[in-house]
């Protein structure tokens, strides 16, 4: 019987593997065949002396999808002595948790055996789930691999954080994926051989994949089924091959997808090289991380939003028109919508990057503020005080600046203890340069 039972799991796992995605039957069973990641798994790193080693403790593995999460937790599996077991955070509950846990428990005191449990996108798991694996994880009951897209220091239990070590996966580059495509075209497990790939072609899954390896792997695919031959004519093998060209890959690509989720890294990382390019006075990537969001669906109002902060924060009296500039682009969001309104978020976004910049005002309130915390408690100077209560008269005369000729006239404005300039350092450029040029000349002339 337990012969049948393990030839019967046999044959199902065959035919599972040879139905399975490409990307699935491409995933490597040890560390020789991981690709990329050098910085994270590379020879003489942590993380590959630890699975060598069959010492790993506690990690969290942190990286955009395609990096190799799932695959390294596969290795892991395949290479170690203790149990590994899986609970998915999208249906897992408290419940689960508790049940392997209890198990990893049982089996450590009855065998000795360790228990590696790995949770795919951990962050989905609410704060009450990921409280549930803190004594097993702290007391070694249960050796925890998370895999997350998300910051962990923002999407997991800060005290998970502390008992785990945080392994950083970045987007493989594209030498990397052209050797997973090149690897996938000829092995057994991919499309052993049965098809050629032009170079054109490779270029373009390499350029398609922004550095997702199962996009790439999934990209490869889709050409494959592409340049299968007609009905009648016979299916290509290794010795008569079909190649997949340029043509094959962007009919399975019809439209390319960038990664995109607004309450994800990406969506942070790409506000942030927006503001950044504005600020930077580059026009170009402004459009360029617009079109991004634009193209993903982002909220027009969102988008407006940053740029009428920028407005001010950035470029502030060295340039007054752009807080107009910006305030009518939040209106169009508003009232207009997409598509037409993309046009007027362009208009704003090129036009802050173009603007003269100063952060003057914004830094002049941050100084204020400062000295409004920490500093004492400074008396409004007696000639500003309201007149409208007894006893004003004693309060000294205030002088209008309107009865000067040039609008102004030397006046105390700021309390005892502080004097002129100890905030409002403006810039030397745009408007802001040339009121204060005018500014004194005007005082000269009185």
């Amino acid at each position: 019987m337990e012969r049948m039972e393990t030839l019967f799991t046999s044959v199902e796992r065959y035919k599972r593997k040879a139905n399975a995605p490409l990307a699935v039957r491409m995933r490597p069973q040890t560390l020789d065949g991981f690709v990329g990641q050098e910085q994270a798994v590379g020879e003489g790193s942590w993380l590959r002396r630890a699975i060598e080693r069959d010492a790993l403790s506690s990690i969290i593995l942190y990286g955009p999808a395609g990096t190799g999460k799932t695959t390294l937790a596969r290795i892991i599996a395949n290479t170690t002595h203790a149990e590994f077991v899986e609970v998915s955070a999208v249906t897992g509950t408290v419940k689960d948790l508790r049940r392997e846990t209890e198990a990893a428990e049982s089996r450590l005191l009855m065998s000795g055996k360790r228990t590696i449990l790995f949770v795919d996108e951990i962050h989905r798991f609410n704060r009450s789930q990921q409280d549930a694996l803190l004594h097993a994880v702290e007391d070694r009951t249960v050796v925890l691999i998370g895999a997350t897209t998300e910051n962990p220091f923002f999407e997991v239990n800060s005290a998970l954080i502390s008992r785990s070590r945080v392994i950083e996966l970045t987007h493989l580059d594209d030498e990397a994926i052209r050797e997973l495509v090149t690897r996938a075209v000829a092995d057994a497990d991919g499309l052993g051989g049965a098809f050629t790939l032009a170079d054109d072609a490779l270029a373009e899954i390499v350029m398609l994949a922004g550095g997702d390896g199962r996009s790439a792997l999934t990209s490869l695919e889709l050409a494959s089924q592409m340049a299968l031959p007609d009905a009648g004519e016979p299916d290509p093998t290794p010795d008569n091959p079909r190649e997949i060209t340029l043509e094959h890959v962007r009919e399975a690509n019809p439209r390319r997808g960038l990664t995109y989720d607004k309450s994800g890294d990406m969506h942070y990382d790409i506000i942030s090289a927006f503001i950044k390019s504005m600020r930077g006075s580059d026009p170009d990537a402004a459009v360029y991380w617009l079109a991004r969001m634009i193209d993903a669906g982002e909220d027009p109002k969102f988008i407006a939003r940053r740029i009428f902060i920028l407005a001010s924060e950035d470029i502030g009296n060295a340039d007054p028109q752009a807080i107009l500039v910006a305030e009518a682009a939040f209106k169009a969001a508003e009232v207009i919508g997409y598509p037409e309104c993309a046009i007027n978020l362009a208009q704003a976004a090129t036009y802050m990057a173009l603007a003269s910049k100063s952060n003057a005002s914004y830094m002049a309130l941050n100084r204020a503020r400062e000295e409004v915390r920490s500093g004492p408690a400074r008396e409004v100077p007696n000639h500003l005080r309201d007149r409208h209560r007894p006893g004003s008269d004693a309060y000294g005369p205030y002088l209008y600046p309107h009865d000067y000729p040039v609008g102004w006239v030397e006046q105390r404005y700021l309390p005892e203890g502080l004097e002129h300039g100890a905030f409002y350092h403006g810039a030397q450029r745009g408007w802001e340069l040339w009121r204060e040029e005018a500014s004194g000349r005007d005082r000269s002339d009185e």
